[in-house]
Parts: structure tokens; sequence; C-alpha cells
């Protein structure tokens, strides 16, 4: 379905850091039982290496069906100065980390390149691992398809009727591995890659959903995580899970829609759509109903024509990224001609097969969620009223009110009992992962997280926003374990 800081001494403490001095975490003795060999694929780091790792399906059967992770490295760039291995966490759920050495893991800086081989994964479902999919039809994998947007009136009628028949498709064509993919599992899979790794404790890097894995993973593994850095957090309750990753959409748009309209509205933007901020929210909320009751034919999009639920999902792609901004006006400036521009580029539809298997398959497993039209429709309505950008969607009904099967444990609660070796990162304005939520995460961790928030708008903060102080406070906490006494605010 498309983010860190306390006393040195006391980390020293908590942590088994010592400053001024390598210390090595690998378990010398482990038997690694990775063959590397080189990786499948073009534009990679040529000294990146994969791997594949067999690990139980079912945790509680550990003698049971076995599926193939897949993992790759980059080693550590100075073999004196090396600490261990740091595990780059995806998003998602349903995306890879795979090729992360060779991509995001090389903007890290020189002296955390030289502290760690960094480490990439395909999770569980996620090919090249062992694989799943649901068979949707093409329609089903429209963007504004993959979010449950009810109908123009608010309707959550299709919204049951799709789950409904998207969740009998996973049923139908996942296979066994559709029931086994949770964020416990991830975590647990996690440590299975340590220990393969012959590492006694794990540093990560966890960006988005992989906060909640990372989160997950120190809370049910304490004893072998080393410096845990949480980018762009999710909201950790126990109790909505991952329902609280859709409820997020009513912040985080409300937080971004103000950057967009200043933009939109800037003197000598090409782009420019208003005169005043002010006028940008009415012109945007006008013409999406204008579109719901007069759709433009698209030929070529899927689906082939430009409606209201559309132009709010180019509104959320287009808020995780602000250099994403000229999508979403270039749409708005040609509908209100009843115009379109060309049909967008889509990922291919066996790619997407894979990830929304995987995102879906997660997320409801995770947590059990209503299963009553009038729970949702109640929640849409009042959400409607209250976030009128959003038109209900964060509180609508997807595949999960209709999920085959019921959560196999209760989901993962984090807690602020264990080493205090967390660092969270987060930008002030995020559409997916707000800051609203990244502080129930904060407060979630208490002392074991010190937070870095910056100043600045989309979804992931480090080494993604040009921000040097909280980039330098994460490098410095990775490269040294440093981290600062007390939570930061970065301008």
């Amino acid at each position: 379905m498309k983010e860190i800081t306390k006393s040195a001494a006391l980390i020293a403490a908590a942590s088994g850091i010592v400053f001024g001095a390598v210390t090595p975490l690998t378990a010398s003795a482990a038997e690694a039982p990775l063959k590397w060999t080189k990786c499948a694929g073009s534009g990679l780091d040529p000294r990146q290496q994969c791997a594949t790792l067999e690990v139980p399906m079912d945790y509680a059967r550990p003698g049971g069906p076995k599926i193939d992770l897949a993992v790759s490295r980059i080693p550590a760039e100075k073999p004196s100065a090396r600490r261990g291995a740091l595990l780059l966490i995806p998003g998602g759920p349903g995306g890879s980390s795979l090729d992360d050495p060779s991509g995001k893991g090389r903007k890290l800086p020189q002296d955390v390149r030289d502290t760690y081989d960094l480490i990439g994964l395909a999770p569980r479902g996620n090919a090249p691992s062992t694989a799943v999919g649901c068979g949707l039809d093409h329609a089903d994998l429209a963007p504004s398809k993959l979010r449950p947007w009810p109908a123009p009136d608010g309707s959550v009628t299709e919204n049951m009727s799709n789950a409904r028949r998207l969740s009998g498709d996973c049923a139908r064509n996942g296979g066994e591995l559709m029931r086994h993919l949770t964020t416990k599992n991830n975590a647990r899979d996690i440590d299975r890659i340590r220990a393969a790794l012959g590492e006694r404790k794990l540093s990560a890097w966890g960006v988005s959903y992989g906060t909640y894995v990372g989160a997950a993973y120190n809370e049910m593994f304490p004893q072998h995580t080393d410096r845990i850095v949480l980018d762009s957090n999710d909201n950790p309750d126990p109790v909505k899970a991952e329902r609280a990753w859709l409820a997020a959409y009513e912040a985080g748009v409300e937080d971004t829609f103000p950057d967009f309209a200043k933009w939109a509205s800037a003197p000598g933007n090409p782009y420019r759509l208003a005169d005043t901020p002010a006028e940008v929210r009415p012109l945007f909320l006008r013409l999406a109903a204008r579109l719901d009751r007069e759709p433009i034919p698209w030929p070529g999009a899927n689906p082939e024509e430009l409606n209201g639920n559309v132009l709010r999902q180019t509104m959320l792609d287009s808020f995780y990224d602000p250099e994403d901004f000229p999508d979403l006006a270039r749409l708005i400036a040609a509908a209100r001609k009843g115009t379109v521009p060309p049909a967008p580029a889509t990922p291919p539809d066996a790619a997407m097969q894979n990830v929304v298997a995987v995102s879906a398959a997660t997320v409801c497993n995770d947590a059990a969620w209503p299963r009553d039209a009038a729970t949702y429709q109640k929640g849409v309505d009042a959400s409607r009223a209250k976030y009128p950008l959003t038109a209900g969607l964060p509180r609508s009904a997807m595949v999960c009110a209709a999920w085959p099967w019921q959560p196999k444990e209760t989901p993962v609660r984090i807690t602020d009992r264990g080493p205090s070796n967390v660092l969270l990162i987060q930008n002030e304005r995020d559409v997916a992962t707000p800051l609203s939520g990244a502080l129930k995460l904060r407060a979630a961790l208490g002392r074991r997280a010190v937070m870095v928030t910056v100043n600045s708008t989309g979804h992931e903060a480090y080494l993604e926003n040009g921000n040097a102080c909280g980039d330098e406070t994460v490098s410095r906490f990775l490269a040294t374990g440093e981290r600062p006494g007390r939570d930061v605010y970065c301008k």
C-alpha cells in the first residue's frame, strides 16, 4: 500500500558503548551460513553481494515448511573501524531494501560506511524472497483503488464489496504464506538474519513501516540490538495497530496542504494556481467535487477517467515529496480546463501484484479489523465532516474488513523497558507518518529514545531533505553512538 538523541554517559552505561575505541560486535565463533554471490540486476555497486537464508514459514512450527529470504550486503569499507552490521529496514509493508546498500545506503557518510556492513533484504513475501500474490484484476491495481476511497456521497457500500472480492482473491491465490506475513514475523526474520551474519548485536535504520518493524525488533530481541535509527515514524498504537496507518492521512494531509498552498500561489512559480495560499484549498475542494459529478475521460490511465478520487489520490502521492508538487498542480490546471495531461506511468502489474499482496496480508494479519459496514460508515461520516480533503478515506473499509483469517497473535506493544539505544528522526510535515503519530512512538519508548524533529516537508527525513542538523545528528549516532542529551528541533 507508498525517519533521533540522550546523555553520552547514560548511553554508554545502558548500551555498552565505548567511546574513543572500536567495539566489534561480531560473534567470531559463530558459523555464518550465508553464501555470498554476485547480485542479479543492473546498476548495483559491484561490491554488493547477495545470499539466501532459509527461515520457518510459521515460527510456531519451526520444524515445518521453510521459506527463503533474499539478503544483500556491502562490507564495511574500513575493516579496522568495523563495528558490525547496519540493517536497512524498508517501508511498506511491501517494500524491499535489497538494492539499498547500492542506493540509499551509499548516501551515508564515509565514517558510517567505514563502521558497518550495509545489509538489505526482501522481507518475507517480497520477491525475490519466497513471494506471494493475490491475482488481482488490472483495474484493482489502480492507485486510487488501492486506497479505500468512499463513493462521492460518502457511502462505504462499494468499499465493503471490494473488500469481500479482493480478500477472496487473496485467499484463493495467495497460498499458506499469506497467513504468516506479520510484523512480529518480520522481526523474527531479522533476528535470523542477525544470527546468520554472525553478529551478536545488530544496528538498524528503519524507514516508515520499517520504524514499526525496527521498534518491534528492539522490543522482542532487546539483547541483540545495538544502534537503532527510526525515520518517519509509525503510530505504534497496539489496539489499532495497522489501522493507525490509514487513519494517519487525516493529520498528514492537513499538516502538508499549507505547504502546497504556499508553493502553488508563489509569484514566479510556473505551476501557480492562485494568487494567495488561502485560495488553493477551496479551489481543490471545488474541483474534486466537480470531478465526482463529472469525471473526465483519461485514455491510457488506470482507471481511464479523472474523477474526484483520482485527484485526491494524486494529492496523497504528491505530498510524499515536495518535488512532486508540480504533478498535482499540472493535474489541477488541466482538470479546471476540462482536459487531462498524458497518462501517468505505472509499475508493471506483476510487481504490483506482489507489493499489494504483502501489504494487504501484513496489515490484515497484524490486528483484527471491524467486519460491519456500520462501523466504517460512522467513521467515514465523521472524517468527511472534519477533514474534507481526505473525503473519509482514513476511516474507510479496506480489504481487512473481510479478511478470511483472524490474527494469530496480538500486536506487538512498544514499551519503555529495554536498552536506551533508539534515535527517532521525523519531518514536521509528513503526509504518511505525521508528527502526531511519531510523538506517540516517542512517548511509548520513553527513556529508551531521543527524537530529532526536522522543520521540513515530505516522507523520509534522514539524508533526504538537506537538513544538516538532522543528518549530522543521526550520522554521529550511527558512527560513534553519541546522542544529544534531549530531544532536538532542527530549524
